[in-house]
């Protein structure tokens, strides 16, 4: 594995929104040249997000579930126990890729990771995030500070996704949303943990990353 770059793997469980998005902000904010990559792997308590573009007329009817205003890249979304969140902390000048290569690139983690799951699913243009026949099942937001990432991506595991259906999932009225469980069968284990090995693995291939868990 000499010649590869570190990624460090940090599983940061359940956890609050707001309390990572501070912690991964500071991280930004204090990280210096040598400072080595990471990614977060978190499931979050149910909350909705409106990234920089977000329009509240696309909160529908949000009911007890908190609303964050976010400073991620896109439109609204949610997060709830049984979906991966993972939040690649990555410098971009050090890496030598632009941030459309990223997005194109953490894309293919996804659509790698799924397939691996016999789940077939494609980007969309326009559109980013990753799709199967029925629905979105990954979607996908950044932001670059001092040309270092923060956000991330999240994927649908085995969730309750009807909190979607009380928002305009990305912007998009009527668009249906969908999970890794829809087509995997019920007895066949289906844990994020699991799926949050396979991605990491997936994204340490295409970018050149070994990775560790410090």
């Amino acid at each position: 594995m000499s010649g590869l770059k570190q990624l460090n793997v940090v599983s940061l469980g359940l956890e609050d929104y707001l309390a990572v998005w501070e912690r991964m902000s500071r991280f930004a904010d204090l990280r210096g040249p040598d400072t080595p990559d990471e990614i977060w792997l978190v499931e979050h308590p149910p909350v909705f997000t409106l990234g920089q573009a977000g329009r509240v007329e696309h909160l529908l009817n949000t009911g007890d579930i908190p609303v964050v205003h976010s400073d991620r890249g896109g439109q609204v979304t949610y997060h709830g126990p049984g979906q991966l969140v993972a939040y690649p902390l990555l410098d971009l000048r050090r890496l030598g890729i632009k941030v459309r290569q990223l997005v194109n690139t953490l894309e293919e983690v996804l659509i790698k990771t799924l397939a691996d799951y016999g789940i077939r699913a494609e980007r969309k243009t326009g559109a980013p995030g990753v799709y199967t026949n029925d629905g979105k099942i990954a979607s996908l937001g950044l932001r670059i500070r001092k040309g270092c990432t923060i956000h991330g991506v999240s994927l649908n595991v085995d969730m309750d996704t009807q909190p979607f259906s009380r928002i305009n999932p990305c912007g998009f009225a009527g668009l249906q949303v969908t999970q890794m469980r829809d087509f995997v069968p019920e007895d066949v284990p289906l844990r994020v943990g699991g799926v949050s090995a396979v991605l990491v693995e997936h994204l340490c291939d295409l970018l050149g990353y070994s990775s560790r868990t410090p």
